[in-house]
């Protein structure tokens, strides 16, 4: 009788403590958590209404190629492609702590559509010299990075642990980011691409975050 009620109890805390008592978790053991975005905390939480369809603007199967073309698995040598999961415990740590960033690599006109919370917007263009990014515009960009130059030579020794992202599986411009940064050496190992993108996000039926603060949920 006692064993039953110990693992009756076990398993109210493990589903209320772990994951909220939410009909959608996050995973099993994670069921909403909280970033800070442009000045304010912005929960993550799945939408919880289970017959939630993509927006429009994602559902579509087929998109002209190019440019919008399917991207490989790895953006460039040495980095590592995250998935959903991994992205979350990277907003609850490193972002979290402020060891890293997570940036948003597509155009302005996209980001102000809609952005992942926590994110910042550094469009791909910015963070690549063969796109045009020029001395000064990759100073700026890296600097948010936390790489400065101080010569000649870029100086990576307090460079942040850095998550790209852009629309998804199809889309070119994080990809396009990451290999502008590895040419200027950005140490591989301190950059993650999220090829899922902003497609995947909301697949998820995770919220995006408005540039005036407010909140969309899919």
């Amino acid at each position: 009788m006692l064993k039953n009620g110990v693992l009756l109890l076990f398993s109210f805390f493990f589903l209320s403590g772990t994951a909220m008592g939410l009909e959608v978790g996050i995973t099993r053991e994670i069921g909403e958590f909280a970033v800070q975005h442009g000045g304010q905390e912005i929960h993550i939480i799945r939408n919880q209404d289970t017959e939630a369809m993509i927006s429009p603007d994602f559902a579509r199967t087929s998109r002209p190629c190019p440019p919008f073309c399917a991207q490989p698995m790895s953006a460039a040598e040495g980095v590592d492609t995250i998935g959903e999961i991994e992205l979350v415990q990277f907003m609850q740590t490193q972002l979290k702590d402020g060891s890293g960033v997570l940036v948003d690599a597509r155009t302005p006109d996209w980001h102000a559509r809609g952005t992942i919370p926590g994110s910042i917007n550094i469009p791909f263009n910015q963070l690549n010299s063969a796109q045009g990014a020029d001395d000064l515009t990759l100073e700026d960009s890296l600097a948010r990075l936390g790489v400065i130059r101080p010569s000649e030579a870029w100086d990576f020794s307090n460079a942040k642990t850095v998550v790209l992202w852009c629309n998804g599986p199809w889309c070119g411009q994080s990809p396009t980011a990451i290999q502008g940064m590895r040419s200027l050496g950005y140490p591989a190992e301190k950059i993650r691409y999220y090829r899922g993108g902003l497609q995947l996000w909301l697949m998820f039926g995770l919220p995006v975050v408005y540039p005036d603060g407010r909140l969309r949920e899919e």
